[in-house]
């Protein structure tokens, strides 16, 4: 594999122009705008000093610009990964302590690593542990938890720390006559004035606008004096190299949240870039490829003291939308960070936590995806059920619990449907050789002894005695003694040795019930294993047929004579002329 394999960035900038140069370069400060007073919102979200947040910015995007292979993804803190750390971390260690920074960081680093190992062994298809169903109840139940937790920017009340959304709800009902009204003020107002902006000026940064108004309005009334709780000293300058600690006792405190991180990780990446692949349609992502340089985004990140990062959708869009072709937009909007940490840190001094706090709210709304719940609902129950479980383990018990909760009921689904395939019972089309489903074709005509099975999927371990099952009560439900039983295997995709046995106790057992035993539609794959486990002689080849029209014509010629197999047919086309029936 060449360089550029690795490198996605140099392949990006092959021909690369001053028209696409204006569009990265548009991109990537309009992100930087955002992306400033989100980082430090985020970093206070999961507990830590906003510093953090703003070094996440950093090194994890410029890392993804040279590595990633989907051109507009931003990297770096989000809402939902914020939320994972505070929920795993906070057990262990109080926010913003030493030690609890420490094993943040430390946690961010191994995430990064367990997802560039996954990502080096081609193990991106791992992405599908989690389904839609799953992620929609995940993030809903991240949303709702992440809502809660910032209640106490929007009533000003100094809230403990809990481990519940329902004591954190509890205790602010009980305390709402201690709300700080300026600091309530300045969080609703300021989620009131983000919703107008978009809605009336949508071309201006409504989270840069209500931040700088903020400062301004904090800084020239003193309204911190007033109670209004600021972000003050944020240090300046750039980052610098620690390498994590990896005793014993800090790996044994992490190692939850770290496998909890690594799977939201995969999901997130994976989803967002093909989402953004999808919206693009002038590039492929390559899945394994995209956790390789988020893996390394993240584990170089944990190096420079960043905040654990992940894909952020809100920015990847504005990015998009903002007219970035390349990876280039990243590092533009990384260099612009730099400059941030470099020279203009002293200016969010009289930054109020309560407008910090609005930014947050902001971005729940698109964590709850109502109208992808209500689809759920009218389309597919079980789904919906399996999006309501995840989302009640999520909300109510634990973040590490919900994910777990997901990941089984997404792994047991597609056990219970392997174990419980569609199973066809064919008739034939009027005036047609076409077999099809009687119950989605009435008109469809079945024959008396004759039972046409098309079983619609491989034929393996986990639904071998569900297919042996069905083939005995089948018979069992001919109206006569059943004469033919034919299997339409055009729909089986494989089968494998558990599957060969059941297809040859099938074969066994209705020879003794001297009923014939067809194969019909074998697909190439299929016929080479019956042929080198030798079941395809016993069966015998004169048992073995392109279709079901041919098997079933062939099973009525050699139990009667030409003349009346001709009849047969006619006999078919004069019952459906009765029944007034037409293809």
């Amino acid at each position: 594999m060449n360089g550029l394999a690795y490198f996605p960035l140099l392949e990006q900038l092959k021909g690369y122009n001053r028209v696409a140069f204006k569009g990265d370069l548009i991109a990537g400060l309009t992100v930087w705008i955002l992306l400033i007073p989100q980082t430090m919102a985020y970093a206070m979200l999961a507990g830590m000093p906003p510093i953090y947040g703003l070094y996440g910015g950093l090194i994890p995007p410029l890392m993804y610009g040279l590595l990633g292979t989907a051109r507009q993804l931003s990297l770096g803190p989000v809402a939902s990964s914020s939320l994972v750390i505070l929920a795993g971390i906070s057990q262990v260690a109080a926010p913003e302590s030493a030690y609890y920074i420490e094993i943040v960081i430390l946690t961010g680093f191994l995430i990064g690593v367990g997802m560039l190992i996954l990502g080096l062994f081609r193990l991106g298809f791992l992405a599908v542990l989690l389904s839609q169903p799953v992620i929609v109840g995940f993030t809903a139940a991240a949303g709702v938890i992440i809502g809660v937790s910032q209640l106490k920017y929007l009533f000003g009340i100094p809230t403990p720390h809990f481990g519940h959304v329902f004591e954190i709800i509890l205790y602010t009902i009980q305390h709402l006559g201690e709300t700080h009204w300026l600091s309530f003020a300045f969080c609703s107002g300021s989620v009131l004035l983000m919703l107008g902006i978009k809605r009336f000026f949508p071309k201006i940064p409504s989270t840069l606008a209500v931040s700088v108004l903020s400062i301004l309005l904090t800084y020239w009334f003193r309204l911190d004096l007033l109670g209004l709780e600021i972000v003050k000293d944020v240090p300046q300058g750039l980052p610098h190299f620690v390498m994590p600690g990896f005793e014993t006792e800090k790996l044994n405190d992490v190692i939850a949240t770290v496998l909890v991180g690594i799977v939201i990780g995969v999901v997130e990446s994976i989803s967002i870039a093909k989402a953004l692949e999808i919206k693009s349609k002038t590039y492929k992502i390559n899945p394994s490829q995209e956790l390789v340089a988020a893996g390394a985004a993240r584990a170089l990140g944990g190096l420079f003291q960043s905040l654990p990062t992940s894909a952020s959708f809100t920015r990847s869009a504005l990015n998009r939308e903002s007219g970035a072709q390349t990876g280039m937009a990243s590092v533009i909007m990384v260099i612009m960070t730099g400059l941030t940490l470099l020279f203009l840190t002293p200016l969010v001094y009289y930054m109020p936590k309560a407008v910090l706090g609005a930014i947050v709210f902001m971005a729940v709304r698109s964590l709850i995806d109502f109208k992808a719940a209500r689809h759920l609902w009218h389309t597919h129950k079980r789904d919906f059920a399996m999006m309501l479980a995840t989302f009640l383990a999520t909300l109510f018990i634990s973040i590490e619990l919900g994910v777990a909760t997901g990941v089984a009921l997404s792994l047991l689904l597609v056990l219970y449907q392997s174990s419980r395939p569609h199973i066809a019972i064919l008739g034939q089309l009027p005036n047609s050789r076409e077999f099809r489903n009687v119950n989605r074709f009435p008109e469809a005509h079945q024959f008396d002894g004759v039972v046409i099975a098309r079983f619609d999927a491989p034929l393996f371990f986990l639904n071998a005695d569900y297919f042996s099952d069905f083939v005995q009560e089948s018979v069992k439900s001919c109206t006569e003694d059943c004469q033919l039983f034919v299997l339409d295997g055009s729909s089986m995709t494989d089968i494998d040795s558990t599957g060969l046995r059941a297809l040859e106790e099938a074969y066994r057992d209705l020879s003794r019930q001297n009923t014939a035993f067809y194969l019909a539609g074998l697909i190439g794959p299929v016929r080479d294993r019956l042929n080198k486990s030798g079941l395809a002689e016993k069966i015998g080849a004169d048992h073995q047929f392109l279709n079901v029209y041919e098997a079933v014509q062939s099973y009525l010629l050699q139990e009667k004579n030409n003349q009346e197999g001709i009849y047969w047919s006619e006999a078919a086309i004069q019952h459906n002329e009765k029944t007034n029936k037409k293809p």
